[in-house]
């Protein structure tokens, strides 16, 4: 795990501690609050891919199907955090059909990103 992502695990762990303490009620802001910290981190980490390449400097591909790890790594975060606040809305409101929508929708989103991805890749 390189440091970026042990960064975002402590932000994660902090923001999941806060939800914790301070209750239900502040869900929405503490989830912007990780969101945005997110972003944050795939913009830095997306720049200094981009200065890197500019640079002429290669690095090994954080995966060996795909060298651009921050969008996909970012992409799954914020799905991730983002299916918290939508399970718990679906449960509350249409408890166990509400739940399946929510999470089929979660994954129908991640699968159609997966797979344009890989549609790019194969079509170059």
């Amino acid at each position: 795990m390189d440091a970026h992502a042990q960064e975002l695990k402590k932000e994660l762990d902090a923001t999941l501690d806060a939800r914790r303490e301070l209750g239900p009620e502040y869900e929405a802001a503490l989830v912007d609050s990780f969101v945005e910290k997110v972003d944050t981190q795939v913009r830095r980490r997306l720049a200094e891919e981009r200065l890197s390449a500019a640079r002429g400097e290669t690095r090994p591909s954080a995966s060996p199907a795909d060298g651009n790890f921050g969008e996909r790594f970012g992409f799954a975060i914020i799905t991730l955090v983002l299916a918290v606040p939508l399970s718990a809305i679906a449960a509350a409101q249409a408890h166990f059909s509400g739940l399946l929508v929510a999470w089929a929708g979660i994954v129908g989103v991640n699968f159609i990103h997966a797979n344009k991805r890989f549609r790019r890749r194969s079509a170059e």
